[in-house]
């Protein structure tokens, strides 16, 4: 993944194959389509007929053909392209094969991704910074949903070009009747989708039909053999009124002198005097010098890393965007935009996860699924969750204002990827559609009377207590004893109880993953409120999911919120089971139930591990009183 947020970054690569070969242009592709269509073979193709592979890797292709291929002691030309020991076993691209090539007319960059379903994210990542899409079809299987969903993340990932390989022709007679049957029938997918028009072409990757030179087996085709296409079709360079981007990777101070700003220019020109604008701050000031490892430069364009000085000492940080002072993108902590799930674990509203756009990360919260498509019909389905590989159009909740342009403008400062908080693993990546509007009518009131004025009147500080286990673990009962010591001791409190709140401000929300969610984040908001105004809060919920309760603790400062483990085992709470839910559960009544059919997900690192089992509830509820002094929330 790349530095700055996209998921594959070449300008590196591209510099140094343009330093190898002179000035032939560049088109970075990516081949796609259902498993076993023949990406790697094809691939394998074009460098084995285009001489293009060094003889010791000739000869290890064929002895890893004889020992593992599948082309019958033939040369096996896709183990050119599959790398890891478990894609030459099983036969199949799991990871994205990266190739760099070069013929007498271009330079290539291609990436060969996955077919199987479980791996379409990494197709994603090819598409992310490719120019082309070669669309591979088996000729027996035709079009197939795989085929549709690639083709689907290829529009919305912006790409121009699409060439429809209709593949394993010799297996099919190369009957010209199933070629123009399977063109007919993408061209239709491809139109309604708004695809640009594929071009279609008859191959056989194994026998090299029509791969790098025209076939004599298709005497009714009378149009270019692939390689050839690839070599001449125009890649439409960038606009020269794209306007200029330039996100700012690192803030290079190397001693008293000199303060520069490096990255690469994502769109457009710069040169010194150029007014500019540093976003999302919106300060302006000028560009006084445009430096890289040959020193000053007259201007820089898309492409070229370099590193910016400014004649004003205003404040950049690393994920600022620098942009012209007449062309600004917009900012907005509130946006629409176009999201592909690559994760197991579901996406829920609500909860909390990290979009790095550019080179700046932000908390990010997908408020609501207004669709997900079909990737078959192209239907818009309503949904209230994402599964792996769904493909969807969604509003964002991020934490802070940042600046972008739409994704259909400008994929460098339009497109960004979803981390998970807890594992940091991508699970999503998104193309902005647009801002919403209505972000920029809410503004923050100021009010004169603060939370440290309404604390100093309590005498206290005010917090958190979070209160998180099994049902029937005692997480009321201590709570309960809790506050009322904190009564007797003069202190103010308010006691959230989850069953309570589920008879008012939470009685729309059933149990399912996806309203377990609302459910806490609803009741973190209130809690908020609760310490803004002075108190001390105790939350006593199941609140079974980390990244929820981790979105509690982030409402609030640090040092306001303690997670109180109440922990019993699900025998004991079985055993207590104080309102028959267990019962219940067993007997299949009630759906959902955490600890039965649904997950509990318990504290890794609790302020306080309150062992029910072990203790009374008196000692316990004495246990964080204790913890409430030390911790200085409490006076005396």
């Amino acid at each position: 993944m790349a530095d700055d947020g996209r998921l594959f970054d070449a300008a590196a690569t591209e510099a140094v194959l343009s330093g190898r070969r002179g000035q032939r242009d560049l088109l970075r592709f990516l081949t796609c389509g259902s498993v076993d269509d023949g990406k790697s073979t094809l691939i394998g193709r074009i460098l084995y007929d285009s001489n293009l592979i060094f003889e010791d890797q000739l000869k290890t292709l064929e002895r890893d053909s004889k020992a593992r291929g599948n082309a019958g002691g033939a040369l096996d030309l896709s183990l050119l392209v599959d790398g890891l020991q478990a894609e030459r076993e099983q036969g199949i691209t799991i990871d994205v094969a990266w190739r760099y090539f070069t013929t007498d007319r271009r330079k290539f960059i291609v990436a060969d991704t996955p077919g199987h379903e479980q791996y379409t994210r990494n197709m994603a990542t090819g598409a992310s910074n490719a120019e082309l899409a070669v669309l591979l079809v088996d000729a027996r299987q035709g079009v197939l949903v795989q085929t549709r969903r690639h083709a689907t993340i290829a529009r919305l990932m912006g790409l121009r070009h699409v060439v429809l390989a209709i593949n394993k022709m010799d297996l099919v007679a190369y009957d010209r009747d199933v070629f123009d049957a399977i063109r007919a029938d993408f061209g239709a997918f491809a139109a309604a989708i708004g695809l640009p028009e594929p071009v279609c072409i008859p191959v056989s990757a194994l026998m090299g039909d029509n791969v790098v030179n025209p076939s004599a087996a298709t005497p009714w085709y009378d149009g270019p053999a692939l390689l050839p296409y690839l070599e001449t079709v125009e890649v439409a360079p960038e606009s020269p009124d794209a306007a200029f981007r330039f996100p700012v990777q690192w803030v290079n101070r190397p001693n008293l002198d000199f303060r520069g700003y490096c990255g690469t220019v994502a769109s457009g020109t710069v040169r010194p005097g150029d007014r500019v604008v540093i976003e999302p701050s919106g300060r302006e000031t000028t560009v006084a010098r445009i430096v890289d490892f040959n020193g000053d430069r007259a201007q820089a364009a898309a492409g070229e890393s370099v590193t910016l000085t400014l004649a004003d000492a205003v404040d950049v940080a690393r994920g600022d965007l620098i942009v012209p002072a007449g062309d600004r993108p917009q900012v907005a902590d509130q946006m629409a935009a176009h999201l592909i799930w690559m994760a197991e674990e579901p996406l829920l509203p609500e909860r909390g996860y990290l979009m790095k756009i550019g080179h700046t990360t932000v908390p990010v919260q997908v408020t609501e699924i207004k669709h997900r498509l079909d990737v078959n019909t192209q239907n818009k389905l309503a949904a209230k969750r994402l599964e792996l590989n769904e493909v969807a159009f969604c509003n964002l909740s991020l934490g802070r204002p940042v600046p972008f342009d739409p994704y259909e403008d400008n994929r460098a400062t339009g497109g960004f990827i979803l981390i998970d908080r807890t594992t940091n693993h991508t699970v999503g990546c998104g193309m902005i559609a647009f801002g919403l509007r209505r972000a920029g009518n809410i503004h923050w009131q100021a009010l004169e009377v603060d939370k440290a004025a309404r604390a100093h009147q309590k005498h206290q500080k005010p917090g958190v207590l979070w209160f998180t286990g099994l049902s029937g673990a005692g997480k009321s009962t201590v709570a309960n004893l809790v506050e009322k010591r904190l009564m007797a001791l003069g202190h103010h409190s308010y006691l959230l109880d989850g069953d309570n709140v589920r008879h008012g401000l939470n009685r729309d929300l059933g149990f399912t993953p996806e309203d377990r969610v609302e459910n806490i984040r609803r009741v973190a908001e209130v809690s908020r409120l609760f310490v803004d105004a002075g108190l001390i809060v105790l939350v006593s919920f199941i609140s079974p999911y980390r990244a929820e309760r981790r979105l509690a603790r982030e409402k609030v400062a640090d040092g306001e919120f303690l997670e109180v483990f109440v922990d019993a085992p699900l025998a004991v709470c079985e055993d207590r089971d104080p309102k028959g839910l267990y019962r219940k559960a067993r007997a299949g009544e009630i759906k959902n139930f955490t600890g039965i059919d649904s997950a509990y997900e318990p504290p890794e690192a609790p302020e306080l591990h309150l062992r029910t089992d072990q203790a009374s509830p008196d000692d316990l509820a004495e246990e964080v009183i204790q913890a409430l002094r030390a911790r200085g929330l409490l006076r005396g």
